[in-house]
């Protein structure tokens, strides 16, 4: 099966059951007030139908799309609905209606893996206890008790979401802000650029407030580094030490810069509470650093990344092989900038169609850069093409692709894209956005036609050796549903194995581990996930296993449905974000951390760093 129908199959499952979740929790309560067989065969219908959908989820994703379906969900509501079909009674109805209520309600409040056997006792015991009041709420009633007219059954039923909010309430107070790597034979503050060397690129980035104007004449209330948004693109050579130093002029909030897709040392990370204290107005602060690999990177604040970024404060930072590259070479961001109707997409500051000159013969490389929280598809028309690099890492094998072809660039993630200029035009657009579109060349627009799917797992050839057998294996469950962050209670599309920050468990590692990651969305949103400090390598995706030329990446969108296997080996010690770059999903929680061993840092923060 194609991936994409794969990952929609899967998604239209996922919200199967939801709709199948919510019908179960509309008949709950009428099943257990009228008692009746009708009404208790709908609720067994109703949880054998989640059953069809866990089975099918699990054929077609794995373990880590139905687990907690198979293990909790399904049982709580199908076991009690049978029973009480086979042999009904009040008492029957109300503990398959209680059970129902409960299978609903793990579904909506998400627990960590390591709970199941907890959540299955004390469910069973919360069933147990309807049971045992339901028969004596009838004995009251046959003796006329006044006991018996009070709302019993509804304070039971409403116990057990009380109680789970109440204990993940204070798992997450109870959460240490960052406190990894016990004793700690190294702080973050340690692990820094190469000090007492004479940097071969020195620049300094001034971030400040102003009014910035777009291409249509509307201007947006932003932030500007070097008082230009997108700010000002840095160039250095792979192997060349830089120097950038931060002044902030009057950004209230405080300002730090994340060098995404670059492993730098984790003192220059720009993390918020974690590498650094955010730099307040006023203030300024050096990073230095040596970027080893080649490629389109870029730089953005990592304080309230949900406004600031958006508001204008990024940019590119290309890094250079020694050799100079031959052609014309655009860098352009698919940026969306806030506006008073809703966001305006733009490439950079345009959000009208833009042009650009390129004879007829040249070599193009467009470095394209998506700033904004969504994934965007690009297309170009009007010749064929190639991805050349995905997030700074080379296609091996690259070939030409069909112009029209839809790729979908995560949010944070690069892709190169190179084409010969025919004798016509070159048009490289979203895809469904008429007035976000540059064209290359002298003539008319290129309107792109259908041309499938670009699928970076097949895509190129070559080959690398795997990094053998893992010495540390994680899961990551992605869901959406009721959480707690910050003493703050939300439903939100944010939550990993349960939890939201601070209190989603940190991977820890050690210096020199192989590292697998197995991903899985049971969420019905895309979220973009951003390792800081290391690239990873797609091993599967959906059980497919990668078959074109190694897949490298370090912000790799995870659709709804979809199941990721990634390796990479722990070589840059630190404390590392590991995050949704969809910027609100990292605001309401979807934040972890990746802790070396014996590293610990002496910042903190009161809240999330984004």
């Amino acid at each position: 099966m194609p991936w994409a129908h794969r990952g929609r199959v899967q998604a239209i499952l996922l919200f199967t059951d939801l709709t199948l979740a919510v019908l179960l929790l509309i008949a709950a309560p009428i099943a257990g007030v009228k008692a009746s067989r009708r009404w208790l065969v709908v609720l067994a219908g109703l949880a054998g139908a989640r059953l069809v959908v866990a089975s099918l989820l699990l054929l077609s994703g794995g373990l880590l799309l139905a687990d907690s379906r198979i293990y909790v969900q399904v049982p709580l509501a199908l076991l009690p609905a049978v029973w009480a079909v086979w042999r009904p009674s009040r008492t029957a109805a109300h503990v398959s209606a209680a059970g129902s209520a409960l299978s609903v309600w793990w579904l909506l409040a998400p627990f960590a893996p390591g709970d199941t056997a907890l959540v299955l006792a004390g469910s069973l015991l919360a069933l147990t206890m309807i049971g045992g009041l339901s028969v004596a709420v009838a004995r009251w009633r046959a003796s006329a008790s006044r006991l018996a007219r009070l709302p019993w059954m509804v304070a039971a039923f409403l116990l057990v979401p009380a109680a789970t909010l109440v204990v993940a309430g204070q798992a997450n107070a109870a959460a240490d802000d960052h406190q990894h790597g016990g004793a700690g034979q190294f702080a973050v503050d340690q692990l820094t650029g190469p000090k007492g060397q004479t940097p071969a690129v020195r620049t300094t980035l001034v971030a400040a407030k102003a009014q910035i104007r777009l291409a249509s004449g509307s201007t947006v209330d932003g932030l500007t580094f070097n008082g230009t948004s997108p700010g000002p693109e840095i160039r250095v050579r792979k192997g060349q030490l830089i120097e950038v130093t931060l002044v902030n002029t009057n950004v209230d909030e405080g300002v730090t810069v994340h060098w995404h897709g670059v492993d730098v040392p984790n003192a220059e990370d720009g993390v918020p509470g974690v590498t650094q204290d955010a730099v307040p107005p006023g203030g300024r602060h050096v990073y230095r650093f040596v970027p080893t690999r080649a490629g389109t990177f870029w730089y953005h604040t990592h304080r309230d990344g949900l406004l600031n970024v958006k508001r204008g404060l990024f940019g590119a930072l290309i890094v250079e092989d020694a050799a100079p590259r031959d052609g014309l070479e655009r860098t352009v961001f698919a940026h969306a900038w806030p506006g008073s109707g809703g966001d305006v997409t733009a490439f950079d500051r345009d959000d009208r169609p833009a042009r650009q000159d390129a004879p007829a013969g040249r070599n193009v490389l467009v470095r394209m850069i998506n700033s904004s929280e969504e994934p965007q598809e690009l297309q170009v028309a009007g010749a064929p093409f190639r991805v050349a690099a995905i997030d700074g890492n080379p296609i091996e094998g690259a070939t030409d692709l069909v112009p029209g072809t839809g790729m979908l660039l995560a949010a944070g993630g690069r892709y190169d894209l190179a084409f010969t200029m025919p004798a016509g035009a070159v048009t490289v657009a979203l895809a469904g956005s008429p007035d976000v579109a540059l064209t290359f060349g002298a003539g008319q627009r290129v309107s792109a036609g259908g041309g499938g799917q670009f699928d970076p797992l097949t895509y190129g050839s070559g080959s690398a050796p795997r990094l053998g057998e893992p010495t540390r294996t994680f899961d990551l469950r992605l869901d959406d549903g009721f959480g707690f962050s910050q003493g703050s209670l939300s439903y939100v599309s944010s939550l990993i194995n349960g939890r939201l920050y601070p209190a989603v468990p940190s991977l820890e590692v050690a210096t020199g581990d192989r590292v697998r990651v197995r991903i899985a969305s049971r969420s019905i949103i895309n979220h973009p996930f951003h390792l800081h400090g290391h690239r990873v390598r797609v091993v599967s995706r959906n059980g497919t296993a990668a078959t074109g030329s190694p897949w490298w990446t370090d912000t790799l969108n995870v659709g709804r449905g979809e199941v990721y296997e990634l390796e990479f080996v722990a070589d840059n010690p630190g404390i590392w974000m590991d995050h949704c770059h969809n910027f609100q999903h990292g605001a309401n929680g979807m934040i972890l951390h990746l802790a070396y061993r014996g590293v610990t840092t002496p910042y903190t923060s009161e809240h999330a760093p984004e």
